[in-house]
């Protein structure tokens, strides 16, 4: 193990946990913190992804993994993972679970919008509470918390997930100071457009868009590198940074809003062709 990496180890190991870690950019938070000598506590809801994770991570790193099953929609669940890992010394937690669904807004379903109101949001509130005492107790630690890139601008046709979204920012940003005096540094990750299982949902083709996503590689190794900084966020990607700094809020909404409402035009379509 390098200086560096034993001296990151020394403040936020032996243990970190990532939730929504059986994909996308939580397996590879996992995939990158386990490279760097942290044993990993793995937490979502598709167990058998987690375990597939956690023998690679152990098999390629040898470090120590654990598979914490955990829908983070419903409600008590952040308190159901706190306990599942009393006895694990965690010194830093990623916060990364999370969706989105595009729809206009009075059309969609109000459970459906409160249970990922409850992932997107509340989960990290609760995460940050939970872990937040226990990383005071232990005198220092980390807590990188997943947002995303316009949400704190407000996304048409996306309304309750950047709302979310745009909570877990401000709470990330109030508590980089307020943690921060307890020697707990909190990071948001505005996550920009990558290449995830999420883009396939939104009905975008990555090869179409006018930017092309970045990797989940790339996303999580900027992040990291800012969080090892002591950044309160982080948007990869230079090019990211720079649009979002210069162009306008009310032409980032239309654009989004344009971009998004010509997805969900070609819902039906979509639909009627898998029908058979």
């Amino acid at each position: 193990m390098n200086t560096r990496n034993a001296s990151f180890n020394k403040i936020y190991g032996p243990w970190t946990l990532v939730t929504g870690a059986s994909s996308g950019i939580g397996a590879e938070f996992a995939r990158q913190l386990a490279s760097a000598g942290l044993n990993v506590a793995l937490a979502a809801r598709r167990k058998s992804l987690l375990d597939s994770l956690g023998e690679q991570l152990r098999r390629e790193f040898h470090i120590d993994t654990r598979t914490v099953v955990v829908d983070l929609s419903q409600e008590s669940a952040a308190v159901a993972l706190a306990h599942a890992v009393t006895d694990l010394d965690i010194g830093l937690v990623v916060s990364n679970a999370g969706t989105g669904s595009p729809a206009r807004f009075l059309d969609e379903n109000h459970e459906e919008q409160l249970e990922r109101f409850r992932l997107n949001a509340l989960s990290h509130l609760s995460i940050a509470y939970l872990f937040g005492r226990r990383l005071a107790q232990r005198g220092q630690g980390g807590l990188i918390l997943g947002g995303a890139l316009g949400a704190i601008d407000g996304i048409p046709f996306m309304a309750t997930d950047a709302a979310a979204k745009a909570l877990v920012q401000s709470l990330g940003e109030s508590l980089h100071i307020e943690l921060g005096r307890r020697s707990i540094q909190v990071m948001t990750l505005v996550v920009p457009p990558t290449n995830t299982a999420i883009i396939a949902k939104f009905g975008l083709d990555p090869a179409a868009m006018p930017m092309k996503p970045m990797s989940t590689q790339q996303c999580v190794s900027e992040a990291l590198r800012a969080f090892r900084r002591g950044r309160s966020a982080s948007i990869p990607g230079a090019l990211n940074r720079t649009l979002n700094a210069l162009i306008p809020v009310s032409l980032k909404r239309s654009m989004m809003a344009q971009m998004i409402e010509r997805t969900l035009a070609r819902r039906p379509a979509q639909a009627a062709m898998r029908t058979p």
